[in-house]
């Protein structure tokens, strides 16, 4: 008797009718390139936001040390008491202090699941459906995700490279056309200086502009200074704490990531007014429910004893920069702005207008793996990123594959 073919059931479409905001985020650009050349043999990789320095030992034993003692249960929701301590201490040293001269209290921070954390915690409390976000692009792209994540809309405006081919080139940030596109929808202004992906730097003059724009239109600033300390003249970046006033509508997203080597261990904090601390400590507690005590210790001994790790890697990144610089101008064709800050450069290839499909060919060809410009929002379209926080030997040897695969095209 001859045998049927089983029916196979038709595949079910389980993303009919779910939220919009759910279906409308974007795959990264850059998590496409990494899929596509991850474990390739020889490649070098500098696609992603992070040192290749793994986290040092007397950071990684604290939280050893913790759990050994049996520090693995729950915890505080803003972050144990001894870590958000630690972070106002680091702060006064690094910012010195409040306005009226107060010193940083812990009750300004809160203890996130690394700096997206804090910026999605920022966005839940400022914009929701219907609501408009500031961003000047290129950006980070986790920006405009974490906006439309919430409802709210992205309204991007353009930075611009002026004196491409020159050495004092210098992404520029239009303010006038920043303020031109607040509207009555418009909530928040997301600053991020230094620049991930172009390493701009906003000068003194305008972080004061900037703020005097959220105060006349009272909007909030979200502001990312994760990168405040790896900047390479002074000993830190201007900041909106050099300026603000007590009452200002200011929240700022920071991280353990990049400074203290630390991108997996997933810790940052939002530094806040205190009187929303039971708002925030709320959300957290419905998102994540606190962060591992275990991993707050490690946090600890980064702010309190890692001083020499971030001058170890700010010359490390002062050199790979250098290296880079040197080796794409002389290369041709390569047009940038020599980054004042954070370890990026962004960088346009004449010729190369589709830079998904060369980041592909130069993960093939080259050997090297980096970021298209379009993952980062208007005007990156034309560019790469790419990062340089990587052992300087590396960085030329990367250098040195991409200008042999230009002189070749």
């Amino acid at each position: 008797m001859p045998q049927t073919a089983p029916t196979i059931p038709p595949v079910r479409d389980f993303s009919a009718g779910l939220r919009p905001e759910a279906l409308s985020v974007p795959e990264s650009g850059i998590v496409e390139v990494y899929n596509y050349g991850n474990g390739r043999q020889g490649l070098i990789p500098m696609w992603s936001g992070e040192s290749d320095i793994a986290t040092p030992a007397f950071i990684c034993d604290a939280a050893t040390r913790a759990l050994a003692a049996g520090e693995t249960f729950y915890t505080h929701q803003g972050g144990i008491p001894e870590l958000r301590e630690a972070i106002a201490r680091y702060m006064t040293r690094v910012y010195r202090a409040l306005p009226g001269g107060a010193p940083f209290g812990p009750e300004r921070f809160f203890v996130t699941v690394g700096g997206m954390q804090a910026l999605e915690l920022a966005m839940r409390m400022i914009a929701g459906a219907g609501d408009e976000v500031i961003v000047p692009t290129p950006a980070w792209p986790n920006f405009a995700a974490a906006i439309g994540v919430n409802g709210a809309y992205a309204r991007q405006v353009p930075m611009t490279l002026d004196g491409a081919g020159r050495a004092d080139a210098r992404w520029q940030l239009d303010l006038a056309k920043l303020e031109a596109a607040v509207n009555g929808r418009t909530r928040c202004i997301i600053i991020n200086s230094p620049s991930n992906p172009l390493g701009w730097t906003a000068t003194g003059e305008e972080i004061a502009t900037l703020l005097d724009i959220a105060r006349r239109r009272n909007l909030w600033i979200v502001a990312d200074e994760i990168y405040g300390r790896l900047v390479y003249t002074p000993e830190r970046a201007p900041s909106f704490h050099d300026v603000m006033a007590v009452d200002d509508k200011i929240l700022f997203v920071q991280t353990l990531s990049k400074n203290w080597a630390m991108t997996g261990w997933r810790l940052g904090w939002l530094e806040a007014p205190p009187q929303l601390g039971e708002v925030i400590e709320n959300l957290i507690q419905y998102s994540t429910s606190g962060v591992p005590v275990f991993a707050q210790r490690a946090a600890i001994t980064a702010l309190d004893q890692g001083e020499a790790l971030i001058a170890h890697q700010l010359a490390r990144i002062t050199l790979s920069r250098d290296i880079l610089c040197k080796a794409l101008a002389a290369a041709g064709r390569v047009q940038f702005a020599r980054p004042p800050g954070a370890f990026y450069l962004f960088c346009r290839i004449a010729g190369e207008p589709d830079t998904r499909a060369l980041c592909m060919r130069l993960v093939d060809e080259a050997g090297i793996g980096l970021a298209p410009g379009s993952a980062f929002g208007e005007g990156g379209r034309d560019f790469v990123r790419i990062c340089f926080a990587r052992a300087p030997d590396q960085v030329a040897e990367a250098a040195r594959r991409l200008a042999s695969w230009l002189n070749k095209r």
